[in-house]
């Protein structure tokens, strides 16, 4: 089944560099090994979040022009030789793909059944691997351009974490950018734009973004305009499992020697 991407947005947003630097200061940890990218979209977070030292960056992007684009990115040598281009959604990839760190970065308010997606996603973890999810936060500032681009909804903290796989534990859950928080509710009072301008974005980016990294820790992150939860596959059973395999293994071994 075809699938082609409805919003117009990407270019625009691909020039917050600032605001790529922030969130993805709390992703740095987790994004070595096996790493997935759902919603690769134009390859602009790729470029943003990898740095080349991943084992493999599989850029996931279920519309085939976005996928080409990625893909010609690549060629150019424009993306780490790391990364690769993969047409497709979670549902496409074969059981035993497993990946250290799955993201999704303003992907998860797009899907129609997005606790479906987060419990597929939990299950191409490895053990000890994270899932990453950073959407735009609050219903209360769901505008027309949200619809446009094809957001079904907006999150808080508290209907994030009721998607989230109950397997999986909570490293965080938090509100990012809350001066961009006040400068969204004065657009929606105010300014009703319809859609933000390449001048906006860089005023947000340039201005808006470095105050809320000296606010979003005095607030406790307890206010922004995007929310991020970062959960964790649990691995101590499996290495116990494991451990206790080994051992009977070796019990055996031994009880067979003469």
């Amino acid at each position: 089944m075809s699938f082609a991407y409805v919003g117009t947005e990407l270019d625009v947003f691909a020039l917050a560099e600032n605001w790529k630097r922030y969130y993805g200061s709390f992703l740095a940890p987790f994004l070595s090994g096996e790493v997935l990218e759902v919603g690769a979209g134009l390859g602009a977070t790729t470029r943003a979040l990898c740095d080349g030292s991943a084992r493999r960056w599989t850029c996931l992007e279920p519309d085939p022009e976005l996928a080409l684009k990625i893909g010609s990115a690549l060629a150019a040598g424009k993306l780490p030789p790391c990364c690769r281009a993969v047409t497709g959604d979670v549902a496409s990839l074969p059981p035993d793909d497993l990946y250290d760190t799955i993201l999704y970065v303003d992907v998860l308010e797009h899907i129609a059944d997005d606790r479906a997606e987060l419990a597929a996603a939990a299950l191409h973890l490895k053990p000890g691997g994270r899932l990453a999810v950073l959407s735009p936060a609050h219903a209360w500032l769901f505008t027309p351009f949200d619809a446009a681009i094809g957001h079904h909804r907006r999150y808080t903290r508290k209907t994030l974490a009721a998607v989230a796989p109950p397997s999986l534990v909570r490293e965080r859950l938090d509100y990012l950018d809350s001066a961009g928080l006040f400068l969204s509710l004065g657009n929606r009072l105010f300014l009703k734009s319809a859609h933000p301008t390449a001048a906006q974005i860089l005023f947000w980016d340039r201005r808006v973004v470095p105050l809320s990294r000296v606010l979003d820790p005095l607030l406790l992150r307890s206010a922004g305009k995007s929310v991020l939860g970062i959960w964790r596959r649990g691995g101590e059973e499996a290495a116990g499992s494991a451990a206790r395999l080994n051992g009977e293994s070796r019990g055996h071994a031994q009880g067979a020697s003469p």
